[in-house]
């Protein structure tokens, strides 16, 4: 839901960065390995209840994730091959975070844990389902023009849901009642999303077959 508020004020602060790194002939795509490397670097910290140190982990995966995709722009490296490397480390990071919590406190955290984790299947199995049909007609990418594929929309998206990691690293001893909060708000975007883009889809078959009927 933030997400289309959030990058535009972050992106220019991004580019002097990435012009450094574009000069010491780092990729893009070593950039997103790296960052997935450091950020999964947060579970064993979290499963050691090293909290502070996790949400350090945390923040660089995640400045290193808008970083990547600057580069890739700003070097004209941008591809499909990149994007999807990207989106699917970025699902990962997000699947392995709650993980290490429910590593730290099994008691108490595996319930909520695990609902949570299944909720995040759902609004990422959407996310991309929608993603790969809007490639098939081509629909535009009004808020998100930079990206390699569509992005669908939510009420939660990546901005709630690192603000979500930093609330858990701050107040683990409330993982159970935020996770639970956050899967519910999660159900609301499963629901939006496969609401919205069945019938987004339907009504661009339907414009399709009145045009093929009306040139037949």
């Amino acid at each position: 839901m933030l997400d289309k508020f959030v990058t535009p004020i972050i992106k220019p602060l991004l580019t002097p960065v990435v012009m450094l790194i574009n000069k010491s002939g780092i990729t893009a795509n070593q950039l997103t390995v790296f960052g997935f490397l450091v950020g999964m670097f947060a579970v064993p910290l979290l499963a050691f209840e090293m909290w502070y140190g996790a949400l350090i982990a945390i923040a660089l995966n995640r400045i290193l994730d808008g970083l990547d995709g600057a580069l890739a722009r700003y070097a004209n490296q941008s591809s499909s091959a990149g994007g999807f490397l990207d989106i699917t480390l970025d699902f990962l990071f997000y699947a392995a975070i709650p993980l290490g919590f429910i590593l730290a406190n099994p008691a108490q955290n595996t319930i909520a844990g695990a609902i949570l984790l299944a909720t995040f299947i759902g609004t990422g199995s959407s996310f991309l389902a929608f993603a790969i049909a809007a490639e098939k007609f081509k629909l535009d990418k009004p808020q998100f023009k930079y990206k390699s594929f569509y992005y669908l929309n939510g009420l939660t998206e990546g901005t709630e849901t690192i603000a979500l990691f930093v609330a858990f690293c701050i107040w683990p001893q409330h993982f159970a009642i935020m996770a639970s909060l956050f899967a519910a708000a999660c159900a609301i975007t499963i629901f939006t999303r496969i609401y919205g883009g069945y019938h987004t889809l339907k009504q661009q078959e339907t414009n399709i077959s009145k045009t093929e009927a009306t040139n037949g």
